[in-house]
């Protein structure tokens, strides 16, 4: 095991407990997002996490608009 596999590992948790390229790029000293990008794996799991996100956000607007319709304006027609 060598050093930058342990930094590649810390730096891959680090993405996958959520933290955004600007993090990433701080953290490792990085100027370029290109460099930041290696350590953005996915993984099922994490794949999981951001579908459930998307869908509640989803179910969030959902629910907005429905509630938006009783409002009591009168419909044209």
């Amino acid at each position: 095991m060598h050093f930058h596999d342990l930094r590649h590992a810390g730096s891959t948790l680090t993405a996958q407990a959520g933290a955004t390229m600007s993090d990433l790029m701080a953290r490792m000293g990085h100027s370029s997002t290109r460099a930041a990008q290696i350590y953005l794996h996915t993984t099922t799991e994490r794949d999981r996490v951001v579908a459930d996100a998307l869908n509640s956000l989803i179910e969030d607007h959902v629910r907005g608009t429905q509630g938006a319709r009783g409002t009591g304006r009168a419909s044209r027609g």
